[in-house]
């Protein structure tokens, strides 16, 4: 199969965006993809469809792991009536005829879809173009982009098992359980490099305690951030807090507070300084739980919940709250008092212990980002 006018080079379109979520497990899957090519000797190319404004572009061509991003308009898809609907309509229209001209040069082998709005019409696109679709839902519940592109997908991919049920009928079958995938560099992680980023020439250092680590998430999760301020004293006499503040709270955040150390986001860095924590605290997005998964860690998960979200993240709490690697306060429960119960309990270093085996078990001996890549890769195989 030519795919560039070069036989010896394979051409891949990964899709998705508008929030990081959509798009760090694809850039993972691009990068096993890469690899296994490699170990073939075989070149490849890797092109990204994703939204023309807003952060995709950036984070994707920040990574170096793609070779082309290519911007469509995105328009959201709403269940609700709203004015925005009629211009969106048209977004997703102009979106569709962008991807199909770009598909349609470049014939890539596979498109791979992460989700996100913008995923829909390039999987549309590559369908009409009998082009094979792989199409990936992280959360245990599949979100409106997901249920949409199932349809036109040649595999739907799942984090959990109990996530087939929610799928069409006539894809349950073709639906495999791969987990989600995580960037390679959470695989070879160094906490003592984590903890040299953290906590060098920091006198208010003491390894006698615990590390906690706050995760806001990169714009910040504001009600995680409150509960910590207010609670700053309480929590400093137990942890060494470590918080990821997000860039909107940083400056409202205390600032020089002894056994507190504030950053308003971690990137680079960020797969050692998790290896090198003791408990998590965080939001439930599947990216961060499954990353927090894979390094053996205990977490306690306040998920965003209410009429702004679906529910995704309290399906993924409630899921890994089973399995008790996680505790979790919603709602209202997430307020002053409990939380203070709950970590009170994970100053335990026989408790944290329990918990970080079955928060490891999860992830085991699985590689959920190379399993995909693999899957993308036989598919090429056979229809070469």
């Amino acid at each position: 199969m030519n795919h560039m006018g070069d036989s010896n080079v394979h051409t891949f379109v990964f899709a998705g965006g508008g929030t990081g979520g959509h798009i760090y497990p694809g850039l993972a899957v691009a990068d096993e993809l890469r690899q296994l090519y490699k170990e073939k000797n075989q070149e490849i190319k890797i092109c990204w469809i994703g939204n023309s404004s807003g952060m995709d572009r950036n984070i994707v061509e920040k990574s170096g792991s793609i070779d082309v991003f290519y911007g469509v308009p995105s328009g959201k898809l709403r269940r609700y009536f709203s004015l925005q609907n009629f211009a969106d309509v048209f977004k997703i229209f102009a979106g569709f005829v962008k991807s199909f001209f770009f598909l349609l040069k470049n014939r890539p082998a596979v498109l791979f879809s992460k989700g996100g709005f913008v995923s829909v019409p390039p999987c549309i696109a590559a369908s009409i173009l009998k082009i094979p679709v792989f199409t990936h839902e992280c959360d245990f519940t599949p979100g409106l982009a997901t249920r949409i592109n199932s349809r036109f997908a040649s595999n739907v991919l799942v984090s959990y098992e109990e996530t087939k049920k929610y799928l069409p009928v006539d894809k349950r079958e073709k639906s495999v359980v791969t987990g989600n995938p995580v960037r390679p560099v959470f695989y070879s992680t160094n906490s003592q490099n984590g903890k040299k980023f953290l906590f060098e020439n920091r006198s208010d250092y003491n390894p006698q305690k615990p590390v906690l680590l706050v995760l806001g998430g990169s714009l910040g999760a504001h009600q995680i951030n409150e509960l910590v301020s207010t609670n700053l004293d309480w929590l400093c006499e137990r942890f060494n807090v470590v918080h990821q503040c997000g860039a909107r709270d940083a400056d409202s955040m205390p600032k020089n507070h002894p056994g507190y150390f504030l950053h308003p986001f971690i990137y680079a860095e960020m797969p050692d300084v998790i290896s090198c924590a003791d408990l998590i605290l965080s939001r439930a997005g599947a990216n961060s739980i499954w990353e927090c998964s894979v390094l053996g860690k205990p977490m306690v998960l306040i998920p965003l919940c209410g009429s702004g979200t679906r529910g995704d993240q309290v399906d993924n709490a409630k899921f890994f709250e089973e399995k008790n690697a996680a505790s979790v306060l919603l709602g209202e429960a997430a307020n002053s008092e409990n939380l203070k119960v709950e970590l009170e309990k994970f100053c335990n270093a026989e408790l944290r212990s329990k918990y970080s085996e079955n928060s490891l078990k999860l992830s085991e001996g699985k590689r959920p980002a190379k399993r995909i890549a693999e899957l993308i890769m036989s598919k090429t195989e056979k229809t070469e």
